[in-house]
């Protein structure tokens, strides 16, 4: 019963998936500018990160746009 869902750039990506490419990517450093979040200004990691971004939907989804504006540009 699972749907294909051409028009989501996130179906099957994974947050972790998500954060490694941005980091790969931009850096902490330019992410934490563009969300200014304590977890990437503030000693960053993938798993504290993870573990924030989880429990905040804001932020996680601040997070996924910003994903979204980085890969498809």
């Amino acid at each position: 019963m699972t749907q294909k869902q051409d028009n989501n750039p996130l179906h099957a990506i994974t947050l972790e998936h998500v954060l490694t490419k941005l980091v790969d990517t931009l850096g902490w450093e330019e992410m934490g500018r563009q969300v200014d979040i304590k977890c990437f200004n503030s000693d960053p990691s993938i798993k504290s990160s993870l573990k924030f971004l989880r429990k905040t939907a804001w932020a996680r989804s601040k997070v996924e746009s910003l994903y979204i504006k980085t890969v498809t540009d």
